[in-house]
Formats: structure tokens, sequence, C-alpha cells
């Protein structure tokens, strides 16, 4: 083979290699630059995932799934959607990020560097095509976070935050790293195709074992029920630019670990797994809703609220059919585009001093600045599922991929429980307008934030108006 062929062969890897490269020269910058040049680097952070996305479009997209590496990484129009829409997830981010890093005195490379490493461990679960792919991309991703929430060294909060998340997570990573040693040992192969191969007939007891373990590392990930313990403490201990990156991208790792593990690798063991994977959903679903509505501190609320909506996820999980995961990516996405937004706004609302991450801090927005009153008004209608707002068409895939699954009685729940979260979504909408501001602070203009934030906002009613675009887009990945 010739060289240019050789390098040819890896053009569906670019998005890594080219992150890979680009997270040293992010670095590099800021070590040798001095303090004055050092501000560029939230910019120079987002030129790069500009080009990265540039060079996706260009030159990594394929029309059907082909494999690199020896089996080890996968190529096919799911990764290449879901790098597109980390990409963009994690640019608004940082946008909406910026000035609250910068009032707090945490402008600093290393934040950018982190992030983008978090990216890197997304992009390499999105394309795994073995365990061993798997595990290395859920290290890179979960370490990246644990440091993101340890993030401000003087807050007692986040570094117990941390150490909360850390633990746990090494504990998950165990249970996934035991789970997948057990498969490996029973298959004789990593690579999941040929897992799913060698999977034929009923499981044994060994593999039913294993994957008990992997289930539960995946409902981690997620933060499913009942392991769930860490999301309310890292939403909540983090500074709230971190609580919107930990909230948002990652869950498209979870939604790619779940697919590429269980339904692609252990696909024909479905039978096993849809039993775990729905008494997690039940649980998420339920007690996250439930919960919420107790909480009087707004990261709270969204962090339980977060966990129903893993619940919902995992619903088009236990459909088990081709319609349920189709859902289930079109409710991820749309569950990240609102949790941009709401927590972006949080950022927006928050000042010096004055984090506005308790309800109250909410009293009569709508008099103080009828601009952010309105966009929080549009996404917790949305997290509540009110038509014709694009939340409602996420709940809708997932209750018609359950029914024409026949789990009616799931169908059932599923909207009993979305009744519930329709009263805590409620009530921030009363508080924006029909509570007295008191004295409460009037949230600062930043113009591009500002945009930014009307955009998020406007993507959520269009893409309600107009569902079928990104349905269509979801159908054509996984198709």
């Amino acid at each position: 083979m010739t060289p240019t062929l050789s390098i040819a062969s890896l053009a569906p890897a670019l998005p890594e290699i080219y992150l890979a490269a680009a997270i040293c020269l992010v670095l590099l910058v800021d070590v040798f630059a001095g303090a004055a040049a050092r501000r560029v680097t939230p910019t120079l952070t987002l030129l790069v995932i500009g080009v990265g996305a540039a060079l996706t479009l260009q030159y990594a997209q394929v029309e059907k799934a082909m494999t690199l590496f020896s089996g080890m990484y996968v190529a096919d129009p799911l990764a290449t959607l879901l790098k597109l829409l980390t990409m963009l997830f994690v640019a608004i981010a940082l946008l909406y990020s910026r000035h609250f890093l910068e009032t707090r005195g945490l402008l600093k490379g290393e934040y950018y560097v982190l992030a983008l490493t978090a990216m890197l461990g997304i992009f390499v679960i999105v394309s795994a095509g073995s365990l061993l792919t798997l595990y290395i991309g859920i290290e890179l991703l979960s370490l990246s976070l644990y440091a993101l929430v340890a993030f401000d060294r003087d807050s007692g909060v986040a570094a117990e935050s941390a150490m909360k998340y850390f633990v746990l997570g090494a504990i998950a990573s165990g249970c996934l790293l035991y789970g997948m040693s057990l498969v490996y040992g029973l298959t004789g192969t990593l690579l999941l195709n040929e897992i799913a191969t060698a999977l034929q007939g009923p499981p044994s007891l060994g593999l039913i074992m294993g994957v008990v373990f992997l289930v539960v590392g995946v409902a981690f990930k997620f933060g499913g029920v009942p392991f769930h313990m860490w999301v309310p403490d890292v939403y909540h201990g983090a500074p709230t630019s971190v609580t919107l990156l930990v909230a948002t991208a990652p869950k498209i790792a979870s939604f790619a670990l779940a697919f590429r593990l269980l339904a692609e690798g252990l696909g024909n063991t479905a039978d096993t797994w849809i039993q775990m994977v729905t008494i997690v959903a039940v649980l998420s679903a339920l007690l996250g809703n439930v919960i919420a509505v107790a909480q009087t501190n707004l990261k709270r609320m969204l962090a339980y609220s977060a966990i129903g909506n893993v619940g919902f996820i995992l619903f088009g999980f236990v459909a088990g059919t081709e319609q349920g995961y189709e859902a289930s990516l079109y409710y991820t996405v749309v569950y990240v585009l609102m949790a941009l937004g709401a927590f972006g706004a949080m950022l927006l609302a928050s000042a010096r001093g004055f984090e506005a991450d308790e309800i109250e801090h909410y009293k009569g927005l709508h008099a103080r600045d009828p601009f952010l009153a309105l966009i929080l008004m549009a996404l917790m209608f949305s997290f509540a599922g009110v038509p014709p707002l694009v939340g409602f068409w996420a709940k809708l895939q997932i209750f018609q991929a359950l029914w024409e699954s026949g789990h009616l009685a799931l169908v059932v729940f599923a909207a009993a429980v979305s009744v519930i979260g329709l009263f805590y979504y409620l009530r921030i909408v009363k508080t924006l307008y029909f509570d007295s501001p008191g004295d409460l602070p009037v949230p600062e203009r930043h113009g591009a934030v500002r945009l930014a934030l009307g955009l998020n906002a406007l993507a959520v009613v269009l893409l309600g108006l107009f569902p079928q675009t990104l349905i269509e887009l979801c159908v054509q990945a996984l198709g």
C-alpha cells in the first residue's frame, strides 16, 4: 500500500486525529503565551471546534459503515452525526460560559483543554468498535469531567462533589471492566461485531453476570436510578459553567455507549438486558420527577429532571426496536438542546457574588429581563412536553416506540410521570411571571450570549413546528 492510500484510508478517523493535535496546540499556546495573550484561548478553542466540524463534513463522512484499526474503530453515519452535534453543543456551552468564568477568576486555558479532551473521549466512544476502545473513551471523558468539577479550587463544595463523582465513577468503571472481562472470556474477542456473532442461543449464567455489570456501568454513566447518587451533588456543587458541560454533551456519549454496547454488541441477548434496563428506566422516570417537585434549588431541580429524562431515553432501549433506538437518539438530542438553553440562561442571570441557582432568584424575572424570562418559559414548556415545542415530539416518539413494541403499560406510566413533571416546570413559569421581583439584580447584557440563547430557544420552537427535519436525521443515522 502506498503512503497516499494509507493516509486516505485514515480519513474517517480525521476528527479524532485532528482533535488530539489541536488539544496539544491549545495547551502549548496557553503555556507559552503571555498572560494577556492567554485570553485568546477561548476564541482559539471555538476556532478549533469550527475547523474540526468543517473537516468532519468534508472528509470524514461515510455513506455506509466501515471499520478501521483491525475493527476497533467504526465509522458510520451515526458516528458522523453524533460528532457534529457534540462539537456544536460543546461550542455553545463554551460560548455561554466565558463571562461566568471571567468574573470568577476561572478563565484559564486548562478549562478549555479539559473540555476538548472530554470531547475527544466522546468521539472515541461514538466510534468504538471494541470493548477496549469503549473503555478508553469512557475513561478519557470521565477523567476530564472529574477535573472540571473540581476546577474551582477555592470551593469546598466543588471539591466534595468531585471526590464523590470520582469515587462512584471509579466503582462504575470497575463494573464495566469486570462485565467486559466476562464477555471477553466467554466469546474470546473484544470486537463488538464478533461478540454479536458469537452470542447465539440462550445466555449462560456467566454471560448474564457480565451483562448485569455492563448495565450497571451504563446506568451510572447515564445517571439512572439507582445509580444516580452523583448527579444532584455534581450539578449543585460544580460551577454552573461546568454543570452546563456535564449535563449536555456527555449525554450523547451515554447514548452511544448504550447503543454500541447493548444494541449492537449484545443485541442477541436483548431479552436479558431489556429486563434490567426496564427497571432502571421506570425508577429513573418516577423518582427523578417526584423528587424534582420538592427542590428549591434550580440546579438540583434540573439534576432530578435529568434523571427523569434519562428514564425516557432508556424507554427507547426498552422497546428494543429500530424505532425505539431512533426515538431514544431523538430524545437525547432534544434534551441536550433544552438543557443547553436552561443552564445558559442560568449563567446569563448570574453575576459576581450572585449565582442565580435558587428558584426564588427568578421571581418576577419578566419585569427585570423580559427576553430572558421568555426564553426560560419556552424551555420549561418544552421540558414539560407542551405542544408544539420540540419536547412534545420527543416524548411522543418514545410513546409511539413503546406502543408499537407492545409496552402499553409503560406508555400509561410514562404519560403519568410526564404530568408530574408538568407541575415543577410550570412552577418555574409561575415564578418568572407572577411573583414579585423584590430587590433582585437585573441580569447583565451580553450581546453574543443573548443572541446564542435566542437562537437556542428559537431552535426549540422551530424544531417543534417542523419536527420531521431532526427526526429524519436520526432515522438516516441509524438506518
